[in-house]
């Protein structure tokens, strides 16, 4: 049944809505229905609100749906329930309604993941219970499913056994990484899920202690060697996970990356983890790109777990950006699709359409405005300002000042600093700029107070009420 849709505009959006949404229904791909297009006295449709939207469209005809802008703030319920029919919020750009009909406006389902993610904690025998205890419920909240106490050599850690109680206590699962057989034991006497690393010359430990272990080559790069633990294991009857070891960049790691395919081969059935800080703290790269690359390797070896670190500075948000890209890879794989367009979690210094209004298309929406209000838009040619005294375009926010004619208006002068600011840093990076709206930075994007964004208006009209006084 072709579906009826009324989407509520500004006077601005009315024609760019018109247009897109005829190059939609014309395209052979797209899920017959029928639209319309009604414009509500509003100049821009961001300034919607459902209270607005209530008194100035008393009916919505034989609309089956009702799609309002994508920036409209509220609740939309009591809409449904005064028009009866489900009311919902387009995409914030209409130039992304292609994207939005592509999904049937259905948002992807990236709640389901099978990679558990065990989150080390490298420092802890420095660090007091409270620290540890602090950290990792830090990296719970980042997706973590096991917290990791790393142990030093030659250091010691009194408290391990009080540090893994006091995480337990607190439902967090917990994992103790030392070659130091007495950690070992003492972790697993005190309660600790895991215990990693044993070897074959270590298996023993694993008939002491209920602990899961997980096994690497008593021989650094030796498969032989990580066999001989998992058939040791596997005669014990005891749970374990294999891990070959993932070596950094020139120092082994494509040969490391063959090494986990071939025990995948030779074990198809058995749990296998890989720690991965070895490549995102030890390059210095963007570690989006390097978790997600990585993650398509661990979906496609079908490895169950990774050890995550979050030390160096550039990798503060590793932990993070593995639960995304578990997420998106586990997607993609039930879906058998490329992971693509599941998260833009990961897309943290570019956006796949940045610039989705042209410089012509600009100039005539500038050419539409009466109001003294400054709109601020980017394109592919770079920083556009408008208003109803004309449009300027620069590269360089420094070069528009002098048309602005705010020298006299301190709190808007600020505003649009801060936004033409915005607006340069999106033109180079190549990311999507949206006035009064924070640029988006993946899973580091912060949102914050609207009421903050709107505070330089009210302290424009009062400065300039206060200089008009002085007169």
């Amino acid at each position: 049944m072709t579906k009826n849709l009324l989407f509520l505009t500004g006077k601005l959006a009315e024609k760019s809505l018109n247009k897109v949404l005829n190059e939609v229904q014309s395209n052979p791909k797209t899920v017959p229905f029928k639209y319309r297009v009604e414009q509500i006295g509003v100049s821009v449709a961001a300034l919607m609100t459902p209270d607005l939207i209530a008194r100035r469209v008393k009916e919505t005809g034989d609309a089956d749906k009702v799609i309002v802008p994508g920036l409209c703030q509220g609740d939309l319920t009591m809409l449904e329930a005064k028009y009866g029919i489900p009311v919902e919020r387009g995409p914030v750009d209409l130039k992304d309604l292609p994207q939005y009909f592509g999904h049937q406006g259905i948002a992807p389902d990236i709640s389901q993941y099978q990679v558990e993610i065990f989150a080390e904690i490298v420092d802890a025998p420095y660090l007091s219970v409270e620290g540890i205890l602090h950290k990792a419920l830090q990296y719970r909240a980042q997706g973590a499913n096991v917290i990791d106490l790393g142990c030093l050599p030659a250091v010691p850690f009194p408290h391990l056994a009080e540090s893994i109680q006091a995480l337990k206590q607190q439902g967090l699962s917990v994992s103790v990484d030392s070659l130091n057989t007495d950690d070992l034991l003492a972790a697993g006497r005190a309660g600790a899920d895991y215990l990693l690393s044993l070897t074959e010359k270590t298996l023993w430990i694993a008939e002491e202690v209920a602990s899961t272990p997980v096994l690497i080559p008593a021989k650094p790069h030796s498969l032989p060697s990580l066999y001989r633990a998992i058939e040791g294991c596997i005669k014990l009857g005891k749970p374990f996970l294999a891990d070959a070891i993932l070596d950094p960049i020139h120092f082994g790691l494509t040969d490391s990356i063959v090494r986990y395919h071939r025990l995948r081969k030779k074990y198809p059935d058995i749990e296998i983890m890989m720690g991965i800080g070895n490549l995102t703290e030890l390059t210095d790269a963007d570690t989006t790109g390097i978790n997600a690359l990585l993650f398509g390797m661990i979906s496609e070896l079908n490895i169950n777990a990774v050890l995550a670190t979050s030390v160096s500075t550039h990798a503060v948000n590793a932990i993070a950006e593995a639960d995304i890209a578990r997420r998106t890879m586990f997607a993609a794989k039930r879906d058998e699709r490329l992971p693509r367009g599941y998260s833009n979690g990961l897309l943290g210094l570019h956006d796949k359409r940045p610039f989705t209004y042209s410089a012509d298309e600009i100039n005539e929406i500038a050419s539409q405005i009466k109001d003294p209000s400054f709109r601020i838009q980017v394109s592919e040619q770079g920083l556009h300002i408008y208003n109803r005294d004309g449009i300027h375009e620069a590269l360089d926010p420094f070069v528009l000042y002098p048309h602005l004619k705010v020298e006299d208006d301190a709190s808007h002068a600020f505003y649009l600093g801060v936004e033409l600011a915005r607006a340069q840093i999106a033109w180079q990076l190549g990311k999507r700029y949206a006035q009064d709206q924070e640029l988006e930075w993946g899973i580091r994007t912060k949102r914050t107070d609207v009421a903050g964004k709107t505070a330089h208006r009210e302290a424009s009209i009062k400065e300039k009420r206060v200089k008009k006084d002085e007169q």
